[in-house]
C-alpha cells in the first residue's frame, strides 16, 4: 500500500493476491468445461485490514474519487476508470462473508476493522482484477478472524468469491477465482455431475516442476490502453448454451479437449505443441463468438502477434491477448523485441510475463 493518511498499523492483516492468465480452455469454465490457468507476478491486488472502533471501508483515491478539480477532470477520470471502483467490492465481500459465516455456524467475535485496497491490475482487459480484490479482501478477513481452510474449505472459496461478483452483476466463471485461491499453475475440471454433487469442480495445482518449465517460456501479454467493459464479450453464448445449442455444446467440449492436450504438452515440455494449442483455442473461440463480438482491436492484436511468429489467445474475456513466442527461450529475445515494437506501434501496452507460484505450495 502506498496511500492513506496513516501508516500501516503493526496489527494489520495484509493479503496481496496476483492476477492470472487463462492458459487454455477458457471460456469453457462457465460451461462445464476444463481450463488451465496460471498466476502472474506482474499484476496484483492487495487489501489491508486492521482493528478499529468502527467498521470503515476506505475509498481508493484513484479508483473511488469523490473530489475533482473540475468537470474536465471528472470527465477524464470517469472515461478512464469508469463509474465503479473497488469500494463496492469490499462492501459486497464483507456482506457475503457475514452471510457465509452464519450459514456455516461460525460465530464471529464482536470486533470492527478498517479495510483499504490497492491494485495495479489493468481495468476491463480480462485479467481478473475484480476477483483479485475480492479474494484479497476475503483472505484478509479470514486472517483477521483467525479462520482457515479448516473452517471454509479451499475448494469452496472460489464459489464464494464468484457469489460476491455475481451479486454485483459482474459476468464471470469460476476459473479466475480458483486459480487465485490455489495459485500457481492450476488445472480445473468443471464437470456438470461433479459440480452438482459437490458444489465445486475438480481443482489440481500442477507440480512445481511443470510450473517452472512453463515459467521459462517467452510469454507476454498485450492489452488496450483504453479498453471497454470486458464483461460484454460473452455475447449470447450463455443463452444458446441454456437452450442446448449443439454448436455451443460441441465447442465447449472441444475447449476441454484442448486443455487436456495442453496439460500433456506441459508435462512433456513440448513448447511447439503448447503454442499450436494456444492458436487452436483462439481459432475455436473466434468461430464460436464471431469477429463482431470479439472486437477489431482484439483481432488486430492477434494478427500482429501471429505476423511476428507468436502463438496467441485471449487470457480472459477480452481486451488483452496472451502471446507465446515460438522461438526457444534462448533465441526469443529478438522475437520478443519484434512483437513488442509491432504492438506498441499500434498503441497497445506490451508486457513480458513473470509467472508466479508462491513458495511453500
Amino acid at each position: 500500500m502506498n496511500y492513506g493518511a496513516r501508516s500501516q498499523p503493526a496489527s494489520a492483516f495484509a493479503a496481496p493476491w496476483y492476477a492470472r492468465v487463462g492458459l487454455m480452455g477458457n471460456p469453457s469454465d462457465g460451461f462445464n468445461g476444463k481450463t488451465l490457468s496460471v498466476t502472474i507476478r506482474n499484476f496484483w491486488a492487495s487489501v489491508e485490514l486492521w482493528e478499529s472502533q468502527q467498521l470503515r471501508l476506505l475509498p481508493h483515491p484513484l479508483f473511488d474519487p469523490s473530489t475533482f478539480s473540475g468537470l474536465a477532470d471528472l470527465h477524464f477520470i470517469g472515461r478512464r476508470e469508469g463509474y465503479y471502483g473497488g469500494s463496492r467490492l469490499l462492501m459486497a465481500t464483507c456482506k457475503r462473508f457475514q452471510e457465509l459465516c452464519t450459514s456455516r455456524g461460525i460465530a464471529l467475535p464482536s470486533k470492527n476493522f478498517t479495510m483499504r485496497y490497492d491494485t495495479n491490475i489493468p481495468r476491463q482487459v480480462g485479467l481478473a482484477g475484480s476477483s483479485a480484490i475480492v479474494n484479497s479482501a476475503f483472505q484478509a478477513l479470514l486472517s483477521f478472524f483467525n479462520l482457515s481452510s479448516e473452517h471454509i474449505p479451499l475448494e469452496l472459496q472460489p464459489s464464494f468469491i464468484l457469489s460476491v461478483e455475481s451479486e454485483l452483476g459482474i459476468q464471470a466463471g469460476l476459473q479466475d477465482r480458483v486459480v487465485q485461491v490455489y495459485q500457481g499453475l492450476v488445472f480445473m475440471d468443471f464437470d456438470a455431475k461433479h459440480m452438482k454433487e459437490h458444489g465445486y469442480g475438480q481443482y489440481e495445482r500442477l507440480p512445481r516442476a511443470s510450473f517452472e518449465w512453463l515459467a521459462s517460456l517467452p510469454f507476454f501479454i498485450a492489452y488496450e490502453a483504453d479498453p471497454s467493459d470486458s464483461g460484454k464479450i460473452h455475447s449470447n453464448i450463455r443463452a444458446r448454451w441454456d437452450a442446448g445449442d449443439e454448436e455451443v455444446l460441441t465447442a465447449m467440449k472441444n475447449f476441454g479437449e484442448l486443455t487436456l492436450k495442453a496439460r500433456t504438452a506441459i508435462e512433456n515440455r513440448d513448447h511447439a505443441a503448447l503454442a499450436d494449442l494456444m492458436d487452436q483455442n483462439f481459432n475455436l473461440r473466434r468461430t464460436l463468438y464471431g469477429d463482431a463480438c470479439l472486437g477489431w482491436k482484439n483481432l488486430q492484436m492477434v494478427e500482429i502477434c501471429r505476423r511476428c511468429n507468436s502463438a496467441v489467445k485471449f487470457p480472459g474475456s477480452g481486451g488483452a491477448v496472451l502471446g507465446l513466442c515460438r522461438e526457444e527461450p534462448r533465441a526469443s529475445v529478438d522475437a520478443m523485441d519484434k512483437v513488442q515494437e509491432a504492438l506498441e506501434a499500434e498503441n497497445y501496452v506490451f508486457c513480458p510475463l513473470d509467472l508466479v507460484m508462491p513458495e511453500g505450495l
